[in-house]
C-alpha cells in the first residue's frame, strides 16, 4: 500500500531552498503548507489519499488525521454532537480529563456512570449502569480499550444506543493496533478516536478521529479544535503507522509472558499488568537502574506497554529482572492513584 505522504515529502526534499516557516529553514521533512504539500485543513492531494486509505483500514466512511493527540479528537466529537443538538453525555467516571474538559468548553452536561473496582483496578462499567445513564443522556461515550487493558461491552452498548437512539463514541486512544480485530472501536462506534502513537509506531500526538455516515459535524469540528500549523512528519507517521503490518509474533510472546509472569487477566495483549503492591516504587526503582521504563505505577502495580514494535529480548530483558523482584501478596492492595491522564474518582 502506498504512503502517500511520505512519498510526497521525499519527491521535494533535494536541492530545497525554504523562504518559508519553520524557522529552522527545512530540517528533514519538518515543513509547512506549500505548493506541492497539500493542506491538513482541506486536503485535495498526499493527505487526502492517505486519510482516504486509513478510513478504509479503520472502517470509516471518512477519517481525519490528528498532529495534536487523541485530545482533539475528543473536542472533535463532542463539537459534533453539540452542533446536532446534544445538551448532555454519558460517560464513565474513569474517563480521560480531556472528556471533561470538552464537556466543560462545549457546555454539555456530564452524566456519569458509576465503576466499581477490584483489587485496585478501576472496572469497565457494568451494562445497567450504562443503560440507566443512557436514558438521561443525548449520548454515550465509553472508553475501550482502558489504561489497564480492560475492553468496554461495545457489543451490549451500540445496542442500548440503538434501542434508544442515541450517538455511540469510542475513546479508543489506547486501542488504535485493534484494527486488525474485532474488538477496535470502529467495528461498534459512530464516531471514535484511535492514538495512532501509544501502541503503533506513529509520533507523539499522532491520532485519528473517524466517523460512520453523516461525518460532516465532526469535520467542522477538526477545523475548529485541530491546530493550524499541522506536524507533516507526525501526519506521515500516522499514515505508516495505520499501515503498519500486524506482529503476531510479539503478540504470542506477551501472552506466554503474562502467563509466565502471573500477569493480570486482561483483555489488550500490548498492556502486561504486574502487581507488586507495596514493593510498586522499589520495583520501580530497580527497573530504571537497568534502563527499563514501566508505563506507570499506580501504588500497586506496574504496565509495561507493547506495540507491534517491541523486540522479543526486551521482553526477556524484563522478564529477567522481573524474575529477582519481590512482589506484593493478597493483603498488600491499597487504594492506588489511577494513572494521572484520568480526572475519575
Amino acid at each position: 500500500m502506498r504512503l502517500h505522504i511520505r512519498e510526497m515529502l521525499s519527491a521535494q526534499r533535494e536541492g530545497h531552498i525554504s523562504f518559508h516557516t519553520p524557522g529552522h529553514k527545512r530540517c528533514g521533512d519538518d515543513i509547512t503548507e506549500l505548493s506541492y504539500s497539500d493542506c491538513l485543513l482541506s486536503p485535495k492531494g498526499a493527505i487526502l489519499g492517505a486519510e482516504r486509505d486509513i478510513a478504509h483500514i479503520l472502517g470509516a466512511d471518512r477519517s481525519f488525521i490528528l498532529t495534536d493527540g487523541s485530545t482533539s479528537g475528543i473536542f472533535s466529537m463532542l463539537y459534533a454532537l453539540k452542533v446536532r443538538g446534544a445538551a448532555s453525555l454519558a460517560f464513565p467516571v474513569c474517563s480521560h480529563r480531556s472528556v471533561y474538559n470538552a464537556c466543560r468548553v462545549l457546555g454539555l452536561t456530564p452524566v456519569l456512570i458509576p465503576q466499581n473496582s477490584e483489587r485496585g483496578i478501576p472496572l469497565q462499567p457494568e451494562l445497567s449502569a450504562i443503560e440507566a445513564a443512557v436514558r438521561e443522556a443525548d449520548a454515550l461515550l465509553l472508553t475501550s480499550p482502558d489504561y489497564y487493558g480492560f475492553l468496554a461491552p461495545m457489543s451490549e452498548a451500540k445496542e442500548i444506543c440503538r434501542t434508544h437512539v442515541k450517538p455511540f463514541l469510542i475513546d479508543g486512544a489506547h486501542g488504535a493496533h485493534l484494527h486488525f480485530t474485532d474488538m477496535h472501536a470502529g467495528k461498534f462506534a459512530d464516531m471514535w478516536v484511535d492514538g495512532m502513537h501509544k501502541s503503533l509506531p506513529a509520533m507523539t500526538q499522532g491520532a485519528v478521529v473517524s466517523a460512520r455516515e453523516d461525518w460532516a459535524a465532526l469535520s467542522e469540528g477538526v477545523r475548529t479544535f485541530r491546530t493550524t500549523s499541522p506536524s507533516y512528519p507526525i501526519m506521515a507517521s500516522v499514515e505508516e503507522a495505520a499501515k503498519w503490518p500486524r506482529n503476531e509474533k510479539i503478540e504470542r510472546a506477551a501472552a506466554q509472558f503474562k502467563e509466565a509472569f502471573g500477569a493480570v487477566k486482561n483483555d489488550d495483549w500490548t498492556k502486561i499488568l504486574i502487581f507488586f503492591g507495596r514493593h510498586a516504587d522499589e520495583a520501580q526503582r530497580v527497573l530504571e537502574a537497568h534502563n527499563v521504563y514501566p508505563e506507570f505505577n499506580d501504588g500497586n502495580y506496574l504496565m509495561f506497554y507493547l506495540s507491534p514494535c517491541t523486540k522479543e529480548a526486551e521482553l526477556q530483558t524484563l522478564g529477567a529482572l522481573l524474575g529477582e523482584l519481590p512482589r506484593g501478596e493478597e493483603g498488600d492492595v491499597k487504594e492506588g492513584k489511577i494513572p494521572i491522564y484520568s480526572e475519575g474518582i
